[in-house]
């Protein structure tokens, strides 16, 4: 990626497709591999590359290596001239044209492999000595075990090749032999794979420097979310009394808006008013109090312990608690008083309050990344992220990071991960392609994306084919968030059930890793005003009573059970969108450890919509196969080509298909 000047990601149990151009003058056989290193090893590990095109003469070589624990891997190409296979193909060709006299050809072969024999014999002396020197420094039972097995097999695989290359060897030195035999033997394919083993690598050619190679968790590529608002669930402990429903529902990550202490000043009221009521109880993202700031959980919601005891059960449950890192403080906070100079100050001495025109937040401040004491910021923030780590927490939803600087992201990532390499962090960017790519390429495990505003076929396949085929999906990975506290869409404000329906399953299907904020079960749908993706009555600036019991989440529970049963849902890049004659229907495919889902979406909520979904070849589907819909149970038997699919909002908004072995 860039020229390697960012690593590429991928997660643990994932393999690296690897390819590249080799190529040098004139017209010898080449070989190649790709060697890497896993986090903490000293040793290196080779795949070998094939030349994916060798018929034609093409110089491009491929091959593959799995990622089996997270880290920063190193990995790098080495390639070298065949000496013994360049010999080996000119009497091959030499023989098959009829030449007679090929005496010179098999004096050059046999000198090849006597220094072929005195490599070998120098290796093995030399490993033997090796071995008796570190044989009094193998300390544990198990090391030596280990390494005496490893250093036993290599001496088996060596002695077995120097035996085959003797004989051999033996054979077309005999001059008394018939020419043709001599010939014959030396062409040998077992020969060949024994040279290939022992020969020295002539020229050999290093990428250097070695290329890294980001492996994090299966969390940061794959994962349901839920975001609740804890004050409307009864706080901490409210919260923890949901976990049964919330993993019997699949979801993976409970995500929880700022838990902190909200300030006094300027705090917003009922539907973003500038003037609270008494008992408005202001937004979470308004931080700080003279109780606390961004290393404190606000008194009605519970204590330290509280959240830690949260986490603990989440994790009993398979489930992790995600918070929200918002860098920004109310008037109240104490780092007004106590480090002044991390702020804005106008010439007056008065501070400007933080604001995105059109929008307007006078409940906050920002804080000012030019301040001379930069470092006391940065260290304060990154001491804030490892206070709530050592609370149990790995999660974390970053608010806002683009307007933060890049290079504080990077630093705070990579210490963080020094101290806790699980770490996930999202980025909450709705920006700039190129930032919101930049931030992906620095550190972020994975982002929000403009799937919320993309709702027409086209606009759907275009972004998702974006995303996915074009080397954004070597580093950015997305988190499908059907809505937000901030975000109601007008497909979904106005759709009704299908609606919700439908996005939820393309947010599900199509991307690994999705989200919904809580009340989507119900169907919350209504804007402050015409025009508006902000919910009347949101909760940014009210306690809602909320439960688990709206009438979606059966579909919810389905999906994701479903998920997390079919590896082809559990990755991005692998989606292939079929064709389908309705523009109001999308079709897709995805594909993963022989495991092949088809999915179909009505993408008008108001209307049945018809038509031919039509299954590619390529994709390597028997003629006809049989297919299982995993939102109702139902079978069917669809072909390679057109398939015909009726969705009727009031019946199906989609059908989510599973290849039947």
């Amino acid at each position: 990626m860039d020229g390697g000047r960012y690593p590429v990601k991928r997660c643990v149990g994932d393999a690296v497709n690897f390819s590249v151009d080799i190529f040098r003058d004139g017209h010898d056989l080449l070989r190649a591999v790709v060697r890497h290193r896993a986090p903490g090893s000293s040793q290196w590990q080779e795949s070998p590359l094939r030349q994916m095109d060798a018929d034609a003469g093409g110089v491009r070589w491929a091959g593959q290596f799995e990622v089996d624990q997270q880290g920063t891997w190193l990995y790098d190409v080495v390639a070298w001239t065949d000496r013994f296979g360049t010999w080996r193909d000119e009497l091959r060709r030499k023989v098959g044209a009829g030449e007679q006299d090929l005496s010179g050809e098999l004096s050059e072969g046999i000198l090849m492999l006597r220094e072929i024999l005195a490599t070998i014999e120098s290796e093995e002396a030399q490993k033997s000595k090796e071995a008796r020197k570190s044989k009094e420094a193998r300390k544990s039972k198990e090391a030596r075990k280990s390494k005496e097995a490893r250093e036993s097999k290599e001496l088996r695989d060596s002695e077995e090749a120097r035996a085959t290359i003797e004989q051999a060897l033996i054979s077309i030195e005999t001059e008394e032999l018939n020419h043709g035999i001599r010939c014959q033997i030396a062409l040998e394919q077992d020969l060949y794979e024994a040279v290939e083993q022992r020969q020295p690598r002539s020229e050999a050619t290093y990428l250097e420097p070695p290329l890294q190679l980001q492996v994090d968790r299966e969390l940061a590529c794959f994962g349901s979310w839920y975001e609740m608002f804890p004050r409307s669930w009864g706080g901490l402990k409210g919260v923890q009394a949901q976990l049964p429903a919330l993993a019997d529902l699949g979801f993976d990550v409970i995500y929880l808006p700022p838990i902190h202490p909200i300030g006094h000043t300027n705090r917003k009221g009922a539907n973003n008013a500038l003037t609270a009521a008494a008992g408005d109880p202001g937004s979470p993202w308004a931080i700080g109090d003279e109780t606390g700031g961004h290393d404190s959980v606000h008194h009605a919601l519970g204590t330290i312990s509280d959240l830690r005891g949260l986490s603990v059960a989440a994790r009993e449950r398979g489930l992790e608690i995600a918070l929200d890192f918002a860098i920004q403080c109310s008037a109240d906070h104490p780092w007004l008083t106590e480090h002044p100079e991390w702020f804005h100050h106008r010439p007056d001495g008065t501070l400007k309050y933080a604001e995105n025109p059109p929008k307007k937040y006078q409940d906050i401040y920002n804080v000012n990344w030019e301040s001379a004491d930069w470092r006391g910021l940065w260290n304060a923030l990154l001491e804030v992220v490892l206070f709530w780590v050592n609370c149990g927490i790995s999660v974390f939803r970053v608010d806002n990071p683009h307007t933060k600087p890049i290079a504080f992201w990077k630093w705070l990532i990579e210490e963080v991960h020094t101290h806790n390499r699980d770490v996930v962090f999202l980025a909450e960017a709705f920006t700039r392609r190129a930032v919101m790519r930049q931030l992906a390429k620095i550190g972020f495990s994975q982002s929000y994306t403009y799937f919320t505003w993309k709702n027409s076929r086209w606009e759907l396949t275009e972004y998702v084919c974006e995303l996915a085929h074009t080397g954004e999906q070597d580093y950015f990975r997305p988190n499908f968030f059907a809505n937000t506290p901030d975000i109601l869409h007008a497909y979904l404000q106005h759709g009704g059930p299908a609606a919700f329906r439908a996005r939820l399953v393309l947010a599900a299907t199509l991307s690994p890793s999705y989200g919904i904020y809580s009340g989507y079960e119900h169907f919350e749908n209504v804007a402050v005003h015409e025009g508006s993706e902000e919910y009347l009555h949101s909760e940014k600036y009210e306690i809602k009573k909320r439960a688990l019991d709206g009438p979606l989440l059966p579909m919810i529970r389905t999906l994701n059970h479903a998920r997390r049963a079919h590896p082809a849902l559990q990755r991005f890049a692998n989606v292939t969108f079929l064709g389908a004659e309705n523009e109001a229907l999308i079709a897709y495919a995805k594909q993963r450890q022989h495991d092949t889902v088809l999915t179909v979406v009505n993408l008008d909520p108001h209307h049945s919509q018809e038509g031919l979904a039509i299954v590619p070849a390529h994709l390597g589907l028997p003629p006809v196969f049989n297919v299982c819909d995993l939102l109702t149970g139902e079978n069917f038997q669809w072909r390679i080509g057109p398939n015909y699919v009726r969705l009727d909002p009031t019946l199906r908004q989609a059908h989510v298909l599973a290849l039947q072995p």
